[in-house]
C-alpha cells in the first residue's frame, strides 16, 4: 500500500493495528444510545468500504453481535472501542464504520456528517453546517427496516 494513500491505527495499548487502502477524507458523528454506550460519548466515525482495512495486529481484537444486523470491534486487552460493520446480507455487509479516535491521525479529514440526531443529548452541538439524519434516514439509506 503507497504511504500517501494510507491511514494507520490501532488501539489504546497497540495490541490492535490497521491499515488503511484509501485514506479517508471526511468523517462523522454518531448520536444513536448504543454508539454512545460503545465509545463514552459520541462516536466519531470514518466510513470504510468492505475490505477497505487491513489488520497488521489482530491477536487481541474481540467483536461483539450488538444487534441482529451489526457487530461492534474492540481491543480485548485494552477495550479500546474500534469499529461497528454491518453483518446484515446485502449490498452494505461488511461496510465498516472505523472509530475517527482509533486512527493515527485525523490531519486532512473533513467533519461532515451527524446521523441519528433526534437521540442526541439536548446538550450536545457541534458548530457549523453539515449533512444531519435522523435514525430512520439513516437505516433507509441502508436499505434496513427499523420494523422488521
Amino acid at each position: 500500500m503507497s504511504e500517501a494513500k494510507t491511514k494507520t491505527g490501532g488501539c489504546l495499548c497497540g495490541a490492535v493495528r490497521f491499515e488503511l487502502a484509501d485514506a479517508p477524507t471526511e468523517y462523522g458523528a454518531c448520536h444513536c444510545t448504543m454508539c454512545r454506550k460503545f465509545s463514552g460519548g459520541i462516536e466519531m466515525s470514518v466510513q470504510v468500504p468492505a475490505g477497505g482495512l487491513a489488520w497488521t495486529q489482530d491477536a487481541a481484537l474481540r467483536t461483539f453481535a450488538s444487534s441482529e444486523w451489526a457487530e461492534r470491534g474492540f481491543c480485548g486487552t485494552c477495550g479500546s472501542s474500534l469499529f461497528w460493520r454491518m453483518t446484515a446480507p446485502g449490498p452494505m455487509q461488511g461496510m465498516m464504520s472505523l472509530s475517527a479516535g482509533a486512527l493515527d491521525s485525523l490531519d486532512g479529514l473533513a467533519f461532515t456528517t451527524e446521523v441519528y440526531i433526534e437521540q442526541k443529548p439536548e446538550t450536545h452541538a457541534f458548530a457549523g453546517d453539515r449533512r444531519r439524519m435522523t435514525e430512520a434516514e439513516l437505516l433507509a439509506s441502508m436499505g434496513i427496516d427499523p420494523n422488521a
